[in-house]
């Protein structure tokens, strides 16, 4: 077995193309640790040796795709090769007429949904940079968006996925249709659990028309209690809204956000019973880029040290986990802006002193834990003294370490960085 890095990087020549292995730059650094070797494959066959090799020689395996999400959970205790999926960028298969598509890992949500418009179809799908975030690396780190209101997770989205294993296998789960059921539910096992069991090289998702119209309105004129009976009430109707949040900031006025999709009738007449609801409150034409509000959070345009956390709580807690964040904040002179999804996933940014911001998100959090809620923490400033990224792990961690075990035995992928240090 190869023991030093000339050895382990001839070993991967062989099966790679010359420009496809290099050395780690600095860039190539992930939370400050500085891995060996940035390694390239250009299919899934070339993606599954190099792992078994890596895997063979005890070297620990970052994937990424287009590293936009590789801060959030924990650091990992050890980063030997980058394994990106940077060429494993197409299209497979648009099965139009199915409303499915078959996709490789390293393609980005904005060329994926450039492809689909074509056919009037979309992945009802809105997360985090959609120009640089890949397939594999939305689905890791499961994120939705807004659209989820309506269409549910990813794990309701993907019908099937291919995994390259750390012993090198290539698994394939689910099918091309909807309606399958063969198989082990892989693709709802990898969702979500930040590259640590296996490599996605690609996934099959079940697709939606485009919308012949769209309307997004912004309600203002809330407090608080106001605010929430909105939402709950609007949760509560008859409106086919596909979207719904609500915008606060420390010393602003709620904002609540609401989209409508269909025909022009349609949509109108859902304006109408919306501001009948929302009277005495006013209801106003909003541009679609309030959606991306959630993004803006993640500006870091000034020169205070930020945070970012995602939190969750039940629907019916909005008020309540605002006003928690507005106590912790207040008391420790944090500045905080607060996107809430109508589901309970909010986004939460906090801008502080680093002392400042440590106390705030362990109190935020031992609120909300309390209730039934969590928060993670997805973005520290990096002379921040370092807290844990997910909280308690509840009673389901057992489980979580033996599928671990069963998929990761030498503990190779992503070491450290998920729930409970797995």
């Amino acid at each position: 077995m190869p023991t030093t890095t000339l050895d382990i990087e001839h070993e991967f020549r062989g099966i790679l193309a010359p420009d496809s292995v290099r050395a780690a730059s600095s860039a190539d650094a992930v939370c400050g640790i500085q891995p060996r070797l940035v390694l390239e494959p250009v299919n899934e066959q070339q993606l599954a040796a190099v792992l078994r090799l890596a895997n063979d020689a005890g070297l620990a395996v970052i994937p990424r795709g287009g590293g936009t999400k590789l801060s959030w959970g924990n650091p990992s205790t050890r980063a030997d090769i980058i394994l990106s999926t940077a060429r494993l960028h197409k299209i497979i298969e648009h099965a139009w007429a199915d409303l499915t598509v078959s996709v490789e890992a390293g393609c980005t949500i904005q060329k994926l949904q450039s492809a689909l418009v074509q056919h009037g179809q979309r992945l009802a799908l809105d997360p985090l940079w959609p120009a640089q975030a890949t397939i594999g690396g939305v689905l890791s780190t499961n994120d939705s968006g807004s659209l989820r209101l309506r269409f549910g997770s990813l794990r309701d989205l993907i019908i099937g996925v291919t995994l390259a294993l750390p012993d090198g296998t290539l698994a394939s789960s689910g099918g091309k249709v909807v309606k399958n059921v063969a198989g082990y539910d892989l693709p709802k096992l990898v969702t979500g659990a930040l590259g640590t069991l296996a490599v996605i090289t690609r996934a099959v998702f079940r697709l939606h028309p485009l919308p012949r119209n769209s309307k997004t309105l912004s309600i203002s004129g809330c407090n608080l209690e106001e605010t929430q009976r909105l939402i709950l009430t609007v949760q509560d109707s008859k409106l086919a809204h596909t979207a719904l949040q609500a915008r606060i900031a420390q010393d602003v006025e709620p904002v609540v956000d609401i989209l409508f999709e269909g025909t022009e009738a349609g949509i109108a007449a859902q304006e109408a019973q919306l501001r009948e609801l929302a009277r005495p409150a006013t209801a106003t034409d909003a541009p679609f880029a309030v959606w991306a509000s959630s993004q803006e959070l993640w500006d870091s345009a000034n020169s205070t040290p930020v945070a970012v956390a995602k939190i969750v709580t039940l629907p019916a807690s909005f008020a309540r986990t605002v006003e928690t964040v507005q106590r912790a904040a207040s008391s420790r002179k944090t500045h905080w802006k607060l996107t809430m999804q109508a589901t309970g996933i909010g986004w939460l940014r906090l801008d502080a002193a680093p002392e400042n911001l440590h106390a705030v998100l362990s109190d935020l959090r031992f609120e909300l834990e309390a209730g039934g809620g969590s928060l993670a923490v997805l973005h520290l400033p990096s002379d921040m003294q370092r807290i844990d990224a997910w909280g308690k792990p509840g009673d389901a961690l057992p489980l979580m370490r033996a599928v671990k075990n069963q998929f990761d035995p030498k503990n190779m992928l992503n070491p450290g960085r998920f729930l409970g240090g797995i």
